[in-house]
């Protein structure tokens, strides 16, 4: 009993961390979905049947791997610790991808980089209108653009490969980016 007592002291400080700070879930959703965007990246550039998918993916290593530098420099500052790994459902996509050869590798990434650059946008939109923290909110509204650039990016490749934003993507669907 007394050791649960104890433990459960130990844990109030960190509950009351993270229910005063709203943009703590920004922090770590951001750190995470740039972590799955690299891995993402690094995979589709070995495994993608298509030119344009592996120049993509070169792309969202260069840029999210840049954003993710960005990220920790500003939680650093804070003392705030990013997680380290992507989440679990975006473990999961790459997963699913990596069992995945050439053109359904291709699909499977176009499809889930589609959703995760929609989640990033309304994740990223969110913070730069809402956020209480100045510095995530100027991050956020100064990575809005790129990730937008990434969305149309990936919407063109789609568009070329003959996929719709529509379509289900079969379980290889990523988080946000």
């Amino acid at each position: 009993m007394r050791a649960f007592i104890t433990s459960s002291l130990l844990f109030l400080p960190i509950a009351a961390f993270s229910a005063s700070d709203p943009d703590s879930s920004f922090y770590k959703h951001a750190a995470e979905a740039g972590i799955s965007e690299v891995e993402l990246g690094q995979l589709a550039e070995a495994k993608g049947a298509k030119q344009n998918v592996r120049d993509f993916a070169a792309m969202m290593v260069k840029d999210h791997g840049a954003a993710n530098d960005k990220l920790k420099s500003i939680a650093a500052g804070k003392g705030i610790d990013l997680p380290t790994s992507a989440s679990l459902g975006e473990m999961a996509t790459k997963t699913k991808l990596n069992m995945l050869s050439a053109n359904s590798f291709d699909a499977g990434y176009i499809k889930s980089q589609l959703k995760a650059h929609r989640q990033a946008i309304a994740l990223f939109s969110k913070e730069a209108t809402s956020g209480r923290d100045a510095e995530a909110k100027a991050f956020a509204s100064a990575t809005l653009p790129t990730l937008k650039t990434h969305l149309e990016a990936i919407r063109g490749i789609a568009s070329g490969a003959g996929i719709s934003e529509a379509q289900k993507s079969n379980g290889a669907s990523a988080g946000a980016s």
